[in-house]
């Protein structure tokens, strides 16, 4: 079974690659409708006009939300949508006869944007290095492997979190208001809307201990220089740590769903 999905895999990935290239007019209005941190950005660099805000200048500020759009639009997945939709008309049901697990299936069509995403980020690559290029991190070899790796952890957290709600409804019809909730705790706890370390000191310390930051927060505050070696490779101890335990929690909530999804005939 491995095998096959090695093999498989390539020609997943070719399909998805494909399929992106077909619609790229809705890809490029999803990525034109993610602009909150950029609105962010102008809000805090207007405040910042009259003096930092903790260790956050306008450049700070600049190359903070430019950091933030770029790891958001790599890192973010949809499949929670796919997901529920193919559950509710029962088209998971065609999925579920081939030979390769639909997981594996969603996370193909998925990795397939990504080099369509790093295209059109690209120039916002280039304006965060001409912004803050003194601050980033990705000139030392070791930060840098912990920024891929951050980067890859905060996806597979992503892919994950989006597995577990979207195989919720196999259980209940209203899989789509628990995303909802999320959703929201995940633009505050995320460092998404304000940086962490700005917020009140109890949602800092409740951020620490919840998923959200590593998905966002921490990758980052890694580019952009705002975490020295110690506490990134911490921070990307505990970011990996819950890859692991949502992937369990993925494949425990999936096999009691399928249980339920064959029994009600999907």
């Amino acid at each position: 079974m491995l095998g096959h999905a090695i093999r498989a895999y390539p020609t997943l990935l070719r399909v998805g690659i494909a399929a992106m290239i077909a619609y790229r007019t809705e890809f490029l209005i999803w990525i034109l409708t993610t602009t909150m941190p950029l609105v962010q950005m102008g809000l805090w660099t207007a405040v910042a006009d009259e003096g930092p805000v903790g260790r956050f200048g306008k450049a700070q500020f600049v190359a903070y939300y430019l950091a933030t759009l770029i790891t958001r639009l790599l890192t973010s997945t949809w499949m929670v949508w796919e997901l529920t939709m193919d559950i509710r008309q029962g088209t998971l049901a065609t999925r579920l006869l081939r030979p390769l697990h639909p997981l594996l299936a969603y996370s193909a069509e998925h990795i397939a944007a990504i080099p369509l995403r790093v295209l059109i980020t690209s120039p916002l690559m280039v304006a965060l290095w001409w912004a803050a290029g003194d601050q980033l991190t990705v000139g030392d070899p070791q930060r840098l492997a912990i920024l891929l790796a951050s980067l890859v952890g905060a996806w597979l957290v992503l892919f994950f979190m989006m597995a577990i709600i979207g195989s919720l409804a196999m259980f209940f019809d209203s899989a789509l208001s628990v995303f909802e909730v999320w959703l929201g705790l995940h633009f505050i706890l995320s460092g998404y809307l304000v940086p962490l370390e700005l917020m009140p000191h109890w949602v800092r310390q409740f951020a620490n201990v919840l998923p959200f930051r590593y998905t966002l927060s921490f990758p980052v505050e890694t580019l952009i220089g705002l975490m020295d070696t110690r506490q990134a490779l911490h921070a990307l101890g505990v970011q990996w740590a819950y890859v692991l335990a949502l992937g369990a929690g993925t494949v425990a909530i999936w096999r009691a769903g399928m249980r339920r999804f064959v029994a009600f005939g999907g």
